[in-house]
């Protein structure tokens, strides 16, 4: 089956998008990529997500206006993912949409809102669509997130297997999550902090607004790291909380850095974006420190941040660093797949979140089905829940296997 996955992250970049090609054999699923590619979100778009973003304001009005925007945006993502990657056409799309508000109070998550009404998509593309699939996780008492630890806890099996030792993917997006797998317990996963968030805060404060972000690094490379500052961002209590835990803009925002900022002698524009920087990087390695992790797998745009990807191996110290394309998913594009993944195993009629994970009450169904412009005779049976995912070249007789 063919499915086009999408998702937007908390950077609220553009739309990241995956072809795929999915199949069952036996308790495996086979997913063999067919390409991806990023579908810019126009300016003015991006610039009303990210005012509604907290501490700012929106009304219901601008919610349903900016609703059906990115749904529009999304059904266009999705229309070039079936043309430009699918070879012209897909079975089914798999959207986690944009994340507006993630509401979480104390130790539980209340709700999650994502935006990009799947109906635009299913209207333009004619395809069905699984969307909004993090809300019955968080019904059944879970976080709703990171649902990459459904992925991950596939995908990495075969590589701890075969290591003998634990491993963890790290996917760094505007927050950072990890997914520890061990032979011994069930999958762990959940947002270690700030990825991107405050990094790319730091860059449009500095920058009166004219940069949306530290490209490559450049200014953090150029600086040095702020002991007071680091201290009493690493005070906050989010880090020691015990998971299932999960966080977004809501916490980490420009407000937050302000706060923090407040009472501190004048910090250097390149020092700020340094101590972030390592603030990043200290969080995700004390939690694969903390999992006696030997393996750290990393995704996300955090990648492509040469400053952050050394303060992270610097930190990782003996804990051997890896890039996610190694396994054969490319980093930029693995949360699409994660999309197209989820919405397959909905399809399937096959539980797609990790309670373990998430916190959830026990294997739910996730998100709901729209309708492509009929629905299809013959909707395939429920299957047995797949235990391994075997990532394939786009020939499904070529399996591709990490070194």
């Amino acid at each position: 089956m063919r499915v086009v996955g999408l998702i937007s992250g908390t950077s609220i970049d553009g739309i990241d998008v995956a072809a795929a090609r999915l199949d069952l054999r036996e308790d495996t699923v086979q997913l063999a990529g067919l390409g991806y590619l990023e579908h810019d979100y126009p300016d003015w778009l991006r610039d009303r997500l990210r005012a509604a973003l907290p501490p700012g304001s929106c009304t219901a009005g601008e919610l349903c206006q900016l609703d059906t925007a990115v749904g529009k945006a999304f059904a266009e993502a999705a229309g070039r993912g079936m043309r430009e990657l699918a070879g012209g056409g897909a079975e089914l799309i798999g959207s986690l949409g944009q994340t507006i508000y993630h509401w979480v109070s104390g130790e539980r998550c209340l709700g999650t809102l994502q935006l990009g009404q799947p109906a635009w998509i299913a209207e333009a593309t004619g395809v069905p669509v699984v969307g909004d699939l993090r809300a019955r996780d968080v019904a059944a008492g879970g976080h709703g997130a990171p649902l990459a630890s459904t992925l991950d806890a596939l995908w990495l099996r075969d590589f701890v297997d075969r290591t003998q030792r634990p491993a963890a993917a790290v996917n760094i997006g505007g927050i950072a999550n990890i997914t520890v797998v061990t032979r011994e317990h069930e999958p762990l996963a959940y947002d270690t902090g700030p990825g991107n968030a405050l990094l790319d805060e730091a860059a449009r404060m500095v920058s009166g607004g004219t940069r949306q972000r530290d490209t490559d690094g450049a200014l953090a490379e150029r600086g040095s790291t702020r002991a007071d500052l680091l201290e009493l961002l690493l005070a906050d209590p989010y880090y020691p909380a015990d998971p299932p835990k999960s966080t977004g803009k809501e916490r980490f925002n420009a407000e937050y850095l302000h706060r923090a900022l407040r009472d501190l002698p004048p910090v250097e524009p390149e020092d700020l974006l340094r101590t972030l920087v390592e603030l990043t990087a200290r969080t995700i390695a004390r939690e694969a420190r903390r999992h006696d992790v030997m393996t750290v797998l990393c995704s996300g745009g955090g990648t492509r941040n040469p400053a952050l990807i050394d303060a992270l191996a610097m930190s990782l110290g003996a804990i051997e660093l890896r890039c996610s394309d190694e396994l054969g998913l490319p980093a930029a594009a693995k949360e699409a797949y994660l999309a197209a993944l989820l919405g397959w195993l909905t399809w399937h009629g096959v539980p797609a979140n990790l309670p373990s994970a998430t916190g959830a009450r026990g294997p739910r169904l996730l998100g709901s089905i729209t309708p492509g412009r009929a629905w299809p005779a013959g909707t395939a049976e429920p299957a047995a829940p797949p235990r391994r995912l075997q990532v394939l070249s786009a020939d499904p007789s070529h399996p591709i296997h990490g070194r």
